[in-house]
């Protein structure tokens, strides 16, 4: 079998540029080797997307979504030509499937396609097919643990379709929790012991939904979509004060609403999204032998609603943070302090998707 590009797992030399796609914005990432550590913060940019381009992690309107990378990119002012983007999960399938140790890359890509059909609803041709081997099996000395994913080619050639349209040149093809467990990755090496034997729970709080991810020493144990997301907010702020989704939307980021917003809105949201995130904890303890989550880290664009934080260490009583996938990089000189303390949250998928240029 001959892997056909965009390959899922994919490495690219720099430079690079991340890109996340959700439903209200394109977010890009440019990280760059530092002087003094290992990554540097070259340039980000965060362009929201009119509703309705991306629905449900489907593209709909490529044409505005490709508009936007190209305004994304002028903003940040990168020159970057190769670009890392990445797939949700719900249209990725992926299997752990044990394989014979020691042979060589193309018996491997022969007996991963041989798997595949076993695992994958659609005819092979049909489908774009990756595997990545993570190392020895803990039941057989002989064999290797091999993870396979699997998407189908529209939903492949959607994003680079977007890519390209933008000028861009797609050299990787992620799966966006494994973007995120990369930015992660990073960012648990400052907790104690560089994060090792650490239940860490990753909250991306959506526009739309919450992924709830459960990772242990880099492995997710743990995984859960809540219905809660930001748009509740904004709708309830166009319910109550009359206003256009948009200039909910606005006034919303910019704290720009009447003095009643505090009490009759914004405090029952977060209330909500606490219990949410805090019942998909009981969910984690109640189906697994895991009693106990050490670290609760917050991320996504709506991470950010003013108490959302705090509420939810309080509910949970976990320590919980808002993530700074940045922590420990070098920064531009060009990028304000005080602008990417909001925003780093919101940009977990595109930084992981970066950190591909630094992959051996």
């Amino acid at each position: 079998m001959a892997l056909t590009f965009p390959s899922l797992f994919g490495r690219a030399d720099p430079p690079l540029v991340g890109i996340d796609i959700s439903s209200s914005s394109v977010k890009l990432v440019e990280l760059r080797a530092g002087s003094k550590t290992a990554m540097r913060l070259e340039r980000y940019a965060i362009e929201p997307l009119e509703r309705g381009a991306m629905v449900e992690g489907v593209i709909e309107k490529p044409e505005v979504i490709a508009d936007a990378l190209v305004r994304a990119l002028r903003k940040s002012s990168s020159s970057a030509r190769e670009a890392a983007l990445a797939l949700p999960s719900r249209a990725v399938i992926t299997k752990r499937i044990a394989l014979t140790a020691g042979l060589s890359e193309e018996d491997y890509e022969f007996q991963v396609e041989s798997e595949a059909s076993q695992y994958i609803p659609f005819p092979i041709d049909e489908v774009n097919l990756d595997f990545q081997i993570l190392g020895p099996s803990a039941q057989t000395a002989d064999e290797v643990e091999v993870l396979l994913a699997a998407s189908r080619k529209e939903k492949v050639e959607e994003r680079v379709m977007v890519a390209e349209m933008a000028g861009l040149k797609p050299v990787v093809m992620d799966v966006e929790p494994y973007a995120v467990r990369a930015s992660i990755e990073h960012v648990s090496s400052f907790l104690p012991n560089n994060g090792e034997g650490q239940v860490i729970a990753v909250v991306l709080v959506g526009d739309q939904q919450t992924y709830v991810t459960i990772i242990l020493n880099g492995q997710a144990i743990f995984e859960r979509e809540q219905g809660f997301g930001g748009v509740q907010l904004t709708q309830d702020i166009v319910r109550l004060y009359g206003l256009s989704f948009e200039e909910a939307e606005l006034k919303k980021r910019a704290g720009d609403l009447p003095d009643s917003y505090h009490e009759d809105l914004l405090k029952p949201f977060v209330a909500l999204g606490a219990t949410d995130i805090s019942r998909a904890l009981q969910f984690f303890f109640t189906s697994t032998p895991f009693t106990k989550v050490d670290q609760i880290f917050l991320a996504g664009g709506s991470s950010v609603v003013p108490g959302l934080c705090e509420a939810v260490a309080e509910r949970t009583q976990v320590a919980t943070e808002l993530v700074n996938p940045f922590r420990g990089m070098e920064i531009a000189d060009s990028i304000r302090d005080r602008q990417l303390r909001i925003d780093a949250p919101s940009l977990l998928v595109a930084t992981g998707l970066a950190m591909r240029r630094f992959e051996p």
